[in-house]
């Protein structure tokens, strides 16, 4: 009569042991061991929880609450130093390059000083583009509008309208004088870039605290 267990292989204390090391060096062991910050954290929570443990709450007292807020500003400073600190207003970030259909990364006050010199040109085309584009991209660096990517001239219009009321129609009809230049090649006049000209300077005047909520 054949036993059931006879041709059962039972190793050896060595050889039960080098099949243990090879097992637990399948990759996927080393994959669901705990990492360095999972232990910080369960020991952390651990050690949180337990102060406020049926058997130390009545004597932690304030004790315990400094430890905590220890803790949480020392998070707080750990996660500062590792993500880094929260980016600075767009008012501080360069400016959008593209804007009105542009690929242009000149300040408003580069944009202004070209204006000028189109106009003292008799150039009335480019002053009135220049002009416009001069506006809007003052009003983008002071942080006053937000236009989104591929803003048309009448869309900026329309956003400016809604910071300064009194200006709402004169900012209209700049953005008129350019889209007929740089849309409809209708030639612009010196007078219609004296008006666009004047608009921004008033704009330029204006200080964000004087934006109605």
């Amino acid at each position: 009569m054949i036993r059931p267990f006879d041709d059962v292989f039972v190793p050896d204390g060595d050889e039960a042991r080098r099949w243990a090391e090879q097992e637990l060096s399948d990759p996927r062991y080393a994959d669901a061991k705990p990492t360095w910050f999972d232990t910080f954290s369960r020991d952390v929570g651990r050690f949180i929880a337990s102060l406020f443990d049926g058997d130390n709450v009545s004597g932690a007292g304030p004790s315990a609450l400094i430890i905590v807020i220890v803790v949480i500003v020392a998070a707080l400073v750990a996660a500062l130093i590792i993500w880094g600190r929260p980016r600075a207003s767009r008012a501080l970030r360069r400016p959008r390059i593209d804007l009105l259909g542009a690929d242009d990364d000149r300040t408003a006050a580069q944009l202004r000083a070209d204006a000028e010199r189109s106009a003292r040109a008799a150039d009335w085309d480019a002053a009135t583009i220049l002009r416009f584009r001069a506006l809007a991209r003052g009003l983008l660096e002071r942080d006053l509008i937000d236009p989104a990517p591929g803003a048309t001239a009448q869309a900026i219009a329309r956003e400016v309208g809604t910071l300064f009321a009194d200006e709402a129609a004169a900012v209209r009809s700049a953005a008129v004088a350019f889209d007929d230049v740089r849309y409809l090649r209708h030639p612009s006049t010196a007078e219609r870039y004296a008006e666009l000209a004047a608009t921004d300077d008033r704009l330029v005047a204006r200080r964000p605290v004087a934006v109605s909520a």
